[in-house]
């Protein structure tokens, strides 16, 4: 993979993980999950973890990152939907 392409990978992986802090924290602060969807998040981490077995398959550093951290915060904001619902 060229320098460009790795470049690109890492930013796009920074930008969609990290939109998942503020949601994260705002959750784990106010415990307040009632607008939050469940089969969203059920069907989001769902695909997030085919995304990383498919980063993992593929070798594509990137991709694990960013999938293994998203699926971090999702799980978070998972696992407090299903704990204050």
């Amino acid at each position: 993979m060229d320098n460009l392409t790795s470049t690109i990978g890492f930013l796009a992986a920074i930008g969609t993980t990290a939109s998942f802090i503020p949601q994260a924290l705002k959750i784990f602060k106010t415990k307040d999950t009632k607008s939050i969807s469940l089969s969203m998040y059920l069907m989001f981490i769902s695909g997030v973890l085919l995304w990383l077995v498919y980063g993992i398959i593929k070798q594509d550093i990137p991709m694990i990152i960013a999938n293994g951290i998203t699926l971090v915060f999702a799980g978070i904001i998972l696992y407090f939907k299903i704990k204050y619902p």
